[in-house]
């Protein structure tokens, strides 16, 4: 018997808020220098550094760069302006002490904002109103035109777990590869290391290829293909965002390819591992191509839950015959059997396997 498999790595993002991200962006912020101006100081201002982990660009208009003391309530806001696009950075340059360090260089927005040397907070926000959050942990999550927000050193209140480290006159506080990790975890995302300023003429950095948090997924793909069946898949990842419990996400297109030159044909067979560390209800339904038949439990048109191996596969459907030229294109949907049960707060994927099978 022939078989072909591909793993599509499908990165079903399920955020729950840690609403530091309620509102979730692909902007994040990505660097925080506060040493700007002071004795020894690296660079002459201070900066907080954007980045856009995204596939698109967004509109700055209208947000905010806010910042408050360690322990503070009150909020300073720097207007934005233009756009970031996808994989490009973007320098707020704030405050000087002195004239003391390298010049930054040419800022994509200017503010006035004397960050903290060692500790502070600094929020990006989709408004220009200021925050009065930021007594105690977790107290600015509720606010849900927050895009991101970044405890650093003593700060009282931060992303996750933890605050960023403190910083020096010659260290900032850096976002993991060059600004794509995002596991809403201060303490994990960020570490202590000399200031890199990047504004939007900096090289694009992709996050292709990174595990992870964010509305990208991997796109690692395996491919075994025998002489006579080869498939692939439309999109190698696919991410489904935030949700919250109760919810039912919109399901998403996925155009599995079966190429096959065996007369007695073939059949099409998609499994799936578990949502860890609480199970979610993942489902397909699907469109059979020309010649093409749907597997029985897809008939009806709904989205039918997908087995977890070690369990027998679901059908998708079978054509007895080889597959026209470029290939059989069954149009699929990935979505959910029913809402969001009640789970803890974390991301949540799962890895489906399409397997196609000679007759």
């Amino acid at each position: 018997m022939s078989r072909a498999l591909l793993l599509a790595f499908l990165a079903a993002l399920l955020l729950f808020p840690s609403a530091a991200h309620s509102g979730t962006s692909d902007v994040v912020v990505s660097q925080i220098y506060g040493g700007g101006g002071n004795a020894g100081a690296t660079f002459r201002n201070d900066y907080v550094e954007l980045f856009n982990g995204g596939s698109g660009t967004i509109d700055l208009s209208g947000w905010t760069v806010q910042y408050a003391t360690a322990a503070g309530t009150t909020w300073k806001a720097t207007a934005l302006s233009g756009t970031i696009a996808a994989g490009r950075y973007y320098l707020v340059q704030l405050a000087s002490n002195a004239d003391v360090g390298a010049v930054l260089p040419p800022a994509d927005a200017t503010g006035t904002s004397n960050l903290g040397g060692t500790s502070g907070k600094i929020a990006l926000v989709r408004g220009a109103t200021a925050l009065t959050c930021g007594a105690s942990a977790g107290s600015c999550s509720a606010d849900p035109l927050l895009a991101d927000l970044v405890g650093y050193g003593s700060a009282t209140d931060f992303e996750g777990a933890g605050s960023a480290p403190g910083l020096s006159n010659t260290s900032a506080a850096v976002r993991a590869d060059d600004g794509c990790i995002d596991t809403a975890d201060n303490a994990t995302d960020f570490t202590a290391a000399a200031p890199t300023p990047r504004n939007s003429a900096s090289p694009e950095h992709s996050c292709a290829g990174v595990p992870a948090p964010g509305p990208a997924g991997s796109v690692n793909v395996d491919l075994n293909v025998a002489s006579v069946l080869s498939v692939s898949l439309d999109r190698p990842s696919l991410s489904f965002g935030t949700f919250t419990s109760g919810d039912r996400p919109a399901p998403l297109p996925e155009r599995v390819n079966v190429s096959s030159n065996n007369t007695a044909g073939y059949s099409l067979v998609v499994a799936r591992t578990a949502f860890a560390p609480t199970d979610l209800p993942l489902a397909l339904s699907a469109t059979a191509p020309a010649g093409g038949t749907l597997g029985g439990a897809l008939t009806g048109g709904a989205l039918v839950p997908i087995p977890i191996t070690p369990a027998t596969g679901l059908t998708v459907g079978t054509k007895a015959a080889s597959s026209a030229t470029g290939g059989d294109v069954w149009a699929t949907n990935i979505g959910f059997s029913s809402a969001l049960p009640l789970v803890a707060t974390g991301r949540y994927t799962a890895t489906m396997t399409f397997t196609a099978v000679a007759r």
